[in-house]
């Protein structure tokens, strides 16, 4: 059984940073896409970032490109999400999620495994 644990999030001024990791557990990778995904209240979950696990291409929503870096840590089985020039519109829940096959897969329905999810908040 896959398991993803957030970790990471907490309180930052604006233009600040955060690096959120997410470790998982119960199977090999390969070949899997690694997904981040936030929530903020009152609104739909979005797609923020995703990683191929093997080959390392990376993808990202407008709204972070340049700000953020996904990467990972085979070693480790945990995948980071490194945020700079943070901004109050940047506040959410930030949520990992995987799924088997690396390709671009911005869609919620396109992960079957997600975690638990961390709180990011942004002060103005």
């Amino acid at each position: 059984q896959v398991q993803l644990v957030e970790s990471g999030g907490g309180l930052v001024q604006a233009g600040g940073s955060l690096r959120l990791s997410c470790a998982a557990s119960g199977r090999t990778f390969s070949d899997y896409s690694m997904g981040w995904f936030r929530q903020a209240p009152g609104k739909e979950r979005e797609f923020v970032s995703a990683i191929a696990w093997t080959a390392g291409n990376t993808y990202y929503a407008d709204s972070v490109k340049g700000r953020f870096t996904i990467s990972r840590d085979p070693a480790k089985n945990t995948v980071f999400l490194q945020m700079n020039s943070l901004n109050p519109a940047d506040t959410a829940v930030y949520y990992c999620a995987a799924r088997y096959y690396s390709a671009y897969y911005p869609a919620v329905n396109d992960y079957p495994y997600w975690g638990q999810g961390t709180q990011v908040t942004v002060s103005s």
